[in-house]
């Protein structure tokens, strides 16, 4: 399976950049990194026979890279036209994110697909819903916040008075 996971990506390599580096990972994956682009693909087997899990990131300033941004799954007998198209659109995904937020914009997130089954996947599709929810609200200081505000305040004008009333 590496073998031809290795043989696929040198051939979209190709077909995607230019300028590229192709090379393996620690976990059997292979990773093609276009320099001039600022962006990386890796192909990972993935748990089904003979499907490869495709995942795209952007590369940050000084050469390091950023957590995958998308994600895909795609039979690896597809053929390089195919696995260069989802690659393209997670791409595309990964310019757009970065787009946003280099404008300050927060990008609409999608809810990652969970890869087990259970609560563990759900969970965390709630808990972005959840902070996705509490991005929309803007800081305001609460009631609680302003009675300690108060608080304090009045604790250093007696102070104050004090201080001047017994000069």
């Amino acid at each position: 399976m590496s073998a031809q996971l290795r043989e696929a990506a040198g051939e979209l390599a190709g077909v995607l950049w230019r300028e590229h580096t192709v090379y393996r990972e620690r976990s059997g994956g292979v990773v093609i990194r276009g320099e001039h682009v600022k962006r990386w693909i890796s192909l990972a087997p993935s748990a089904g026979r003979d499907e490869v899990l495709i995942r795209a990131g952007r590369i940050l300033d000084g050469g390091t890279t950023a957590p995958a941004r998308s994600e895909t799954i795609v039979p690896l007998t597809a053929g390089t036209t195919e696995l260069a198209a989802a690659c393209r659109r997670l791409l595309a995904e990964t310019a757009a994110d970065a787009t946003a937020g280099s404008a300050g914009v927060s990008a609409p997130r999608r809810p990652r697909k969970a890869r087990g089954s259970g609560s563990k996947g759900q969970g965390r599709q709630g808990k972005g819903q959840q902070r996705e929810g509490r991005q929309g609200k803007g800081r305001h200081t609460s009631l609680g916040s302003w009675v300690v505000l108060l608080c304090v305040a009045g604790v250093v004008a007696y102070s104050l008075w004090s201080a001047g009333a017994m000069s």
